[in-house]
This record gives structure tokens, sequence and C-alpha cells, in this order.
């Protein structure tokens, strides 16, 4: 079966905390009963870095997918974002970038 990488970089407004919790105890659950969504995995940006930035972008969510059409995906994602079904908290910002990534190589391990 095919896999994808959804990435999702978000922030969340400044002064509300609750965003996290939002987004670990609610937004991920509702986004894995998506069809075709599998796992799903949060990241805070480290506190050091390569350079010294600035990056937009405080927090990543992977969202691993085996779908035969991604296209499938996408459209549960927007026929539920919004709803009662998955909620959006105004505790995070409006902008965010959201991609689907397939996969060019194998994965690979060290030694």
């Amino acid at each position: 079966m095919p896999r994808f990488n959804l990435l999702v970089l978000t922030n969340a407004v400044p002064g509300r905390e609750e965003f996290n919790a939002w987004y670990s105890d609610v937004h991920l659950a509702d986004v894995l009963r998506v069809p075709g969504i599998v796992a799903a995995q949060r990241f805070r940006q480290a506190g050091h870095q390569r350079d010294p930035g600035p990056y937009p972008w405080q927090y990543l969510a992977i969202y691993e997918c085996e779908t035969e059409d991604v296209r499938e995906v996408i459209a549960g994602l927007k026929a539920r974002s919004g709803t009662a079904e998955m909620p959006l908290s105004d505790a995070m910002e409006a902008e965010r970038y959201v991609c689907f990534f397939e996969p060019v190589t194998e994965r690979r391990v060290a030694g």
C-alpha cells in the first residue's frame, strides 16, 4: 500500500497555552479517525538549531498515511475540518503549512 506523510507546521496564538492540550489531546485523535491516516506524532521546535533563524513555525505534526489515493485522505480532511467531527481551536494561529509528501527512497538506518 502506498505511504504518504502529511506535514503540518503550526503556531499557537501568543498567550494561548491551551493550544498544546487541544492539539495533543483532541485534534490528533480527530485526525486519526480520517480513513487512510494511520499514525500521528507532534514535535516542538528544539532550543538549538543549526542556523540562527528566525524560524516561523514552533510546532510540527507528522501524520502517516496509507492509501491507494491520497486525494481520498485530502477529501476526508477537508470534509471534517472545522466541523463537529474535527473542530479547530481559536488558540491555533490561522496561518499554517500543510503538505503531503511521498517517499522517493526506502527508509535507511545508520549502521
